[in-house]
């Protein structure tokens, strides 16, 4: 089977002969190709939703919504479906999957209340007879390109806002987990969504590139690794297009002595192993004050010992694989890494196999300590199921490590002291700070994003900057004479009198 687009409506084949495999990361075998589209097909989902985006943009947003409503419907209806299909091409655990869905589902019903998210502004007899009002209006076509993490949830990021406020929107899915975008397509069809306001172009870089250089694109919303954030911020804008592009993460999690340190170890353990640490909020890091760094690791290595690893439709399963056989290598090859530059492996996941799947791209829970921020493992987005310790004398030297890092993208606190709590969110520089909360994910009705490498561009992602990103303002000053009184000669200089 190959797994082709979804332009003007309908399912579409690609203009192109080229296909790259998709594996089931727990077997490692290879279940189904993608079509690697081109230029070519970029074109025909462009000229689609061009041709829908003025009558999208021109209907209620009454309208709108009533669309939104029946997708979410639709995704709550079809969410084991939906679930099952992420689990077998991208191998994150069953119930991980939903909870993805159900972040996504979040932001659609936040966008559900399009009516009151772009209700203006209005100043009445902002001057004699002359009234002042502001509407927001879409910017026509907008492209999304999205990672392989979250197949689901951050399309849901982006599309239901898009929509919403009356654009029309092309996805640009991984190519290793695609099939969960055509679900959406066509959920979005059997929604009402007319054919060409939502469109799915499955490819490779060809793909990005023809999106980022495309004309009748306006504005391009980006998920992914830091470098290629950079490179889709810089070749879009260059292009005269808006950007969103959120990049990688190293996100710290730190462990003050006063904390309560079962609840901290449960969460970190979490944090940093559900989904096998592929999200870009998972907490590959802990800050641990000296005087409970002991205690804390051997309560870590504990925990990180029971945590089930199967495939991730087993139930049971606390964790899956990761994505391919070159990540496996990679984390693996990083763990090492840590070993030989002086780390202690205190829980090591190399060379794990899961029984009946000696095939699998499965990487066991990893717990290093001692680690240093010179080290390898420290330095780089390991993306794995890998959680480090750092040992720090104290909230200060924490604070300090994680303003020098150059990613900005979460971070957490754990203790009991509303001081050090208010200190340390005042104090770092990152874009998501969680309180005793390990993967400080916004709800829908605030907007997610980072700081430093972490974003690239001004705007985050949904809630309030995500209707700002797909609109853009129009302000009107308005003035009806009055025919049975006389008006004033032509002013020939700028007036600065109210009275005017």
């Amino acid at each position: 089977m190959t797994i082709a687009h979804w332009i003007d409506g309908t399912d579409a084949a690609a203009t192109g002969e080229g296909t790259s495999p998709v594996h089931n990361p727990a077997t490692g075998q290879v279940i189904e190709q993608v079509a690697l589209g081109t230029p070519q097909d970029v074109d025909r989902a462009v000229a689609a939703a061009l041709a829908a985006a003025g009558p999208w943009a021109a209907s209620s947003v009454s309208r709108r919504a009533s669309v939104l409503f029946r997708f979410r419907e639709l995704l709550v209806e079809h969410t084991d479906e939906l679930a099952a299909l992420v689990s077998r091409e991208h191998g994150k655990v069953v119930s991980d999957a939903r909870g993805e869905i159900a972040r996504g589902l979040e932001v659609v019903e936040f966008a559900c209340g399009v009516p009151q998210l772009l209700k203006g502004e209005f100043s009445d007899q902002a001057a004699t007879d002359i009234d002042v009002f502001s509407v927001r209006e879409p910017l026509g076509v907008v492209a999304g390109i999205t990672p392989f993490n979250f197949p689901v949830m951050v399309p849901l990021w982006m599309s239901p806002v898009a929509i919403a406020t009356g654009n029309a929107f092309i996805l640009k899915p991984s190519e290793r987990d695609p099939s969960a975008s055509l679900y959406l397509a066509r959920m979005w069809a059997q929604a009402g969504l007319p054919a060409g306001v939502f469109s799915v172009v499955q490819g490779d870089k060809r793909v990005v590139d023809a999106l980022l250089g495309h004309p009748g694109i306006a504005a391009v919303s980006f998920v992914g690794s830091t470098p290629i954030a950079r490179y889709v911020h810089a070749t879009a804008t260059a292009a005269g297009k808006r950007v969103q592009a959120l990049g990688g993460a190293k996100n710290h999690g730190v462990v003050l002595a006063d904390a309560d340190l079962d609840d901290a170890v449960n969460h970190l353990v979490a944090a940093a192993f559900g989904a096998a640490g592929e999200r870009c909020m998972a907490l590959p890091v802990v800050l641990a004050q000296d005087e409970i760094a002991d205690d804390l690791v051997a309560r870590l290595a504990a925990r990180v010992r029971t945590i089930t690893v199967a495939p991730g439709d087993q139930p049971g399963a606390d964790m899956g694989p990761v994505i391919t056989r070159q990540a496996k290598e990679r984390i693996e090859e990083i763990i090492t890494s840590a070993e030989q530059e002086g780390a202690t492996l205190v829980v090591d996941g190399r060379g794990h196999v899961v029984d009946g799947h000696p095939e699998g791209f499965f990487v066991g829970p990893t717990l290093v300590d001692r680690v240093r921020p010179d080290q390898r493992v420290y330095r780089e987005e390991i993306f794995g199921p890998v959680l480090d310790v750092v040992r720090v004398a104290g909230l200060t030297e924490a604070i300090t490590l994680i303003n020098a890092n150059p990613y900005g993208n979460g971070t957490a606190i754990f203790t009991a002291s509303g001081e050090a709590a208010r200190t340390f969110r005042r104090s770092v520089q990152v874009g998501m700070i969680g309180i005793n909360v390990p993967i400080p994910v916004p709800v829908a009705w605030h907007s997610f994003g980072g700081w430093k490498d972490s974003l690239f561009g001004d705007a985050h992602v949904y809630g309030p900057e995500g209707i700002a990103f797909y609109t853009r303002g129009k302000v009107v000053t308005e003035r009806w004479p009055h025919r049975a009184r006389p008006t004033a000669g032509p002013a020939f200089h700028f007036s600065g009198d109210a009275e005017k």
